[in-house]
């Protein structure tokens, strides 16, 4: 980063509201040059993402009616996991400085690699970085199978209530779900009622990838293995593309409906980065930055690492709660606060900015 550059203002020096703390923070990082493309790292790992999809595809003829094919399975769902970061990367205009370039590279690898709807994907994600954690508003806790806040659960009896108390032993299981929830919830939005931008590209990428898949397993192998084949990609996708974004922010402060919070607290009391070093930043696709690329969600993969410094003695400065744990306690958390939910233990969805912000 540039000597030239002088750090945010301490907060004890500082009299502006609490709205303007972010603008601050974001002058220096703007003057610091962490906003700018990383083409060489990203053209990289595109070329990367497509060759190892390509080599997946060629071990499957080679290894032809073998059980070995359940390890080019797990093969090909790490694989689309990293697609689908990038794709995920992409949405968020990290990429390249042209929107439309970054909008159908997404489009691409979601649909024609990852078998995913990039519109479906964007519109929620969008949704849940604009209100990360607000009950009403952020739809990654909205009720559905799990149940993230104690008041959703009082609302379920019979089977779904039990569910409901016991879905801290379930994480995991559900996990393996996620991939094949994923497919299902893009063709249904591709399919709805109603205008869907660009539903006439992606509808024919999404569906005709789908079908190619699995009519290419069963035409190469036998149903058995084909079966499995699917079966253990969709588990493993769904394990590690879930597995990268649920530590991020479950079990973090819950913010009550309508409750205004300014920008940079929104977004770093409800997020949570993960340690780990390089393996880690490999299995979660950078998101384990997750407090800097909420707040700087177009910065590049590369620099959130680079940017966490600023940002964490930035907070502290701020008396802004800076959360950060290592890879396997974070998983911990998230099935210890589930059955908090189970427990009715309302204690764990108290916001402590509410006392400050109020209803």
């Amino acid at each position: 980063m540039s000597a030239a550059v002088s750090p945010p203002p301490a907060a004890a020096a500082r009299v502006a509201k609490n709205a303007q703390d972010y603008t601050a923070l974001a002058a220096y990082v703007r003057e610091s040059g962490l906003l700018k493309r990383r083409y060489g790292y990203y053209w990289t790992r595109l070329i990367a993402a497509v060759l190892a999809f390509a080599g997946i595809w060629v071990a499957v003829v080679l290894v032809g009616d073998s059980w070995w094919q359940l390890a080019v399975a797990a093969g090909l769902a790490l694989v689309l996991t990293q697609i689908a970061f990038l794709g995920h990367d992409s949405a968020h205009r990290q990429i390249f400085t042209s929107g439309a370039w970054n909008d159908w590279t997404s489009r691409i690898l979601a649909g024609a690699f990852a078998g995913l709807s990039h519109t479906w994907w964007r519109n929620k994600h969008n949704r849940h970085h604009a209100s990360p954690n607000q009950q009403g508003t952020d739809p990654d806790i909205a009720p559905g199978v799990v149940v993230w806040t104690a008041d959703a659960l009082e609302t379920r009896t019979g089977f779904r209530g039990w569910f409901g108390r016991n879905q801290g032993w379930f994480f995991f299981p559900l996990l393996m779900l996620e991939g094949l929830s994923l497919h299902i919830s893009s063709v249904r939005m591709l399919l709805a009622k109603g205008t869907v931008p660009h539903r006439w590209v992606e509808a024919p990428i999404v569906i005709t990838r789908l079908a190619l898949y699995v009519g290419v397993l069963f035409y190469l192998l036998p149903p058995g293995k084909a079966a499995a084949f699917i079966g253990v990609q969709m588990a493993l996708f769904g394990v590690m593309l879930g597995g990268s974004f649920a530590p991020n922010h479950k079990g973090m402060p819950i913010i009550p409906a309508g409750m205004k919070v300014d920008f940079l607290r929104r977004q770093v009391i409800t997020s949570r980065n993960i340690k780990g070093g390089a393996a880690v930043d490999f299995v979660m696709g950078g998101l384990n930055y997750q407090v800097e690329h909420h707040l700087f969600p177009s910065m590049p993969r590369p620099n959130l690492k680079k940017v966490q410094p600023v940002v964490r003695d930035y907070c502290e400065q701020l008396g802004v709660t800076y959360t950060e744990v290592g890879f396997f306690r974070s998983y911990r958390i998230v099935v210890e606060y589930l059955n908090r939910v189970g427990l009715a233990d309302r204690a764990a969805f108290d916001c402590p900015v509410a006392a400050q912000y109020g209803r």
